[in-house]
């Protein structure tokens, strides 16, 4: 299903980072963080980051420390 990299960024997406400030966190350019957002959505079949933080949360698809 996601990739251990689209995993990660799941993470920084679930705790409400936007893609400049988790390409800064992953070492990876905001265009690359913004294409494995649209990855996971698309892969999720979900609409926008709030509802895929969500379905995230609520399926335990991300571990948060």
């Amino acid at each position: 299903m996601l990739t251990n990299r689209e995993k990660e960024v799941l993470k920084y997406l679930c705790m409400g980072l936007n893609n400049k400030e988790i390409a800064e966190k992953l070492y990876i350019s905001s265009h690359t963080s913004k294409a494995h957002v649209t990855a996971i959505l698309r892969k999720l079949n979900l609409k926008n980051r709030i509802v895929t933080a969500y379905f995230a949360g609520k399926n335990n698809l991300v571990e948060i420390d």
